[in-house]
């Protein structure tokens, strides 16, 4: 979390070979894509968390005492289904239709077993889970997150940042994830925050810079679009580098500029002024806010952006609670569905 606080990685011919049988499934299940003449309403949701600090953190946003043990790297799933049914459920009702799910550890992969949780999921339940999602009209989208500040759940790998064994790794990640998720139209690769000050509570930091940054970054978007699917960021290196971001940054790319405050005074707030500055260059934009920090954001963020993005530019919003799929939370998680619900019928 940067608005107040820190918020917020070619198969072997074995790999291969079980990965074909997952593709060769593609189609089998009921595939549902948000109109596209419409705004989606979107959500993000954890399944996996491992994203963050690789120690113990002092603090993180309004999380205190025994909660701050879920920013820590975990062996562990940390994940409720019975939550993530109510909230799913909840979100149906709400006339929401987009789910961007952030992976990590939570799947038993194929092409890297090594990067899953001791209980994470086997492939067959979480297809399941997504064609239950599909039939509820919810499309669900894959996030894995491969910002170095976020990239815990690449264990060993995070460590070998810009290697050849990373850029394998992330590879295979990728077409894995895709294929699982039967060519999904987006495919949200993070790359938030990989800054020296979003990393202080942690015990290695790992920072790209410059050349090397856009090196990478285009290596993933170069995957993915390859795989017929659309790269989709957080936007924030925009902020630190507007010059930089607006001569190298693909039009293809899908940005989601986030701010998570009250107050929409552009002129005041750089935050904010991007959505401006994004629509100005041409961007398509899916803005996105929480109830992380502030309980009128997200119907600030609809109000805003329904008059400084065009049309044929704002392709949906994405509510982005940062609270974990997790017994105390889930009363968090259904406010912000009631707060879509709320700023979408103010819409029109």
């Amino acid at each position: 979390m940067s608005y107040a606080v820190n918020r917020r990685h070619f198969l072997t011919t074995a790999a291969s070979a079980s990965l074909a049988g997952i593709a060769s499934r593609a189609g089998a299940e009921p595939m549902f894509t948000a109109p596209a003449d419409r705004p989606f309403w979107g959500m993000l949701l954890h399944f996996g968390t491992n994203m963050w600090s690789d120690v113990p953190v002092q603090h993180w946003g309004p999380l205190q005492g025994e909660d701050l043990k879920d920013v820590v790297i975990s062996d562990t799933l940390r994940f409720n289904e019975s939550v993530w049914r109510v909230v799913t459920d909840r979100m149906r009702q709400a006339g929401m239709n987009l789910l961007v799910i952030d992976m990590g550890e939570a799947l038993q992969y194929q092409s890297h077993p090594e990067l899953a949780a001791k209980d994470a999921w086997p492939i067959d339940r979480f297809r399941a889970e997504l064609a239950r999602l599909r039939k509820m009209g919810i499309e669900p989208i894959p996030k894995l997150n491969f910002s170095t500040a976020h990239d815990t759940w690449l264990k060993e790998y995070g460590r070998q940042v810009s290697t050849p064994t990373y850029y394998k790794v992330c590879a295979d990640m990728i077409r894995e994830v895709c294929a699982i998720f039967d060519k999904p139209r987006f495919f949200h690769l993070g790359y938030d925050e990989e800054t020296a000050a979003n990393q202080t509570q942690y015990g290695y930091v790992v920072v790209r810079q410059g050349e090397l940054w856009w090196h990478d970054f285009l290596f993933f978007v170069k995957t993915i679009e390859d795989l017929g699917v659309r790269p989709w960021i957080w936007s924030d290196y925009y902020w630190h580098h507007p010059e930089l971001f607006l001569k190298r940054m693909p039009k293809s790319v899908l940005q989601s500029n986030w701010y998570y405050g009250g107050s929409f005074d552009a002129e005041k707030l750089a935050y904010v002024r991007t959505y401006q500055d994004l629509e100005k260059a041409g961007y398509d934009q899916v803005p996105t806010g929480s109830n992380w920090s502030c309980d009128t954001n997200m119907g600030g963020t609809v109000q805003f952006c329904k008059q400084a993005i065009a049309k044929e530019r704002l392709k949906g919003f994405l509510m982005a609670p940062w609270f974990f799929t997790l017994s105390k939370s889930q009363n968090k998680l259904l406010q912000a569905v009631e707060q879509v619900e709320a700023a979408k019928r103010t819409f029109g």
